[in-house]
């Protein structure tokens, strides 16, 4: 039976074993880089990517498999061929693929129709990749989840949404401070609270960032205008001005907080540059993560 990976909540039974997968594979105690010899990865990009694109190339590349990536312009998507169609072809060619989408529905979509694993790469909704790859960081820096404060700062996007989840699965205390213009998704919400009941943490949304960060173990932001956001940039900054990180937030945090961003970043909106660039700041270890949890994925789910 093929194993999708559409959100955060399909790795719910694996979190550890994909952590300790991605540890050791960061650490080079297993080195046949052989899990995924002879498979291919075929790679779907509504949007454009650096970090994405070539952790997931180059860390199937290190397992031994091979990649093929498309566009828009590369594919038939682009001209209107539909996504289950896509998806039933595919599945004739390749072992598994990725999907970077700016529909959710479009990725359950493939997926449906897919015959092989598909792992969503980001969407509107979630961002599970992205996810693993900080539970890997926040583990190595901090060697442990519970009994932690995470603080998300700004607008409830598609990270946010899988860190409320991700965070609530693994029993890590989660505060979001949001404009009520910009809040995560509610019914994902509901179901991080939920979880985060039965793990004994909590995981709530305020809109005072102060209230957020006071004592936090992490503060994490993400960019105010994500792809396909463009004409409301303007709008969207003015309302989040407030919410910037800043030398004074991360003052109101514990003295070892880390600083996170899942990159790109914009200095001068959502944080300054002497937090990002700063000794608290953990961004590149971050990045440098999504290759590592990503292999661990995809021979979870390939292998």
């Amino acid at each position: 039976m093929k194993r999708d990976v559409i959100s955060v909540l399909d790795l719910r039974e694996d979190i550890d074993d994909i952590l300790s997968s991605a540890l050791e594979l960061k650490q080079g105690n297993d080195k046949s880089g052989q899990q995924l010899k002879g498979r291919t990865l075929g790679m779907i990009f509504e949007k454009s990517s650096t970090r994405t694109r070539v952790s997931f190339e180059v860390g199937m590349k290190q397992l031994g498999g091979h990649t093929v990536y498309l566009n828009q312009r590369d594919s038939q998507l682009g001209r209107g061929e539909t996504v289950a169609d896509t998806a039933k072809v595919l599945s004739r060619f390749v072992d598994g693929m990725v999907y970077r989408a700016f529909s959710h529905d479009n990725v359950m979509e493939l997926a449906r129709n897919s015959s092989v694993p598909v792992i969503n790469a980001l969407d509107d909704c979630e961002h599970p990749c992205q996810v693993m790859a900080d539970l890997l960081t926040i583990l190595e820096k901090k060697g442990r989840f519970v009994g932690l404060r995470l603080a998300y700062i700004g607008d409830g996007n598609n990270v946010c949404n899988s860190l409320a989840l991700g965070a609530a699965l693994v029993g890590m205390d989660f505060v979001a401070a949001t404009p009520p213009e910009y809040r995560p998704d509610p019914e994902l919400l509901i179901k991080a609270a939920s979880i985060a009941f039965e793990n004994d943490c909590i995981s709530e949304v305020v809109m005072d960032p102060a209230e957020a960060a006071a004592g936090a173990d992490i503060i994490y932001t993400d960019t105010w205008v994500s792809m396909g956001e463009e004409a409301e940039a303007r709008h969207k900054e003015s309302v989040l001005i407030p919410y910037q990180v800043n030398g004074e937030l991360m003052a109101l945090a514990k003295s070892d907080c880390i600083f996170m961003h899942c990159l790109p970043a914009h200095r001068g909106f959502e944080v300054t540059a002497g937090v990002i660039d700063g000794p608290q700041s953990v961004v590149f270890d971050q990045a440098e993560n999504r290759m590592h949890a990503q292999k661990a994925i995809l021979i979870k789910v390939m292998g």
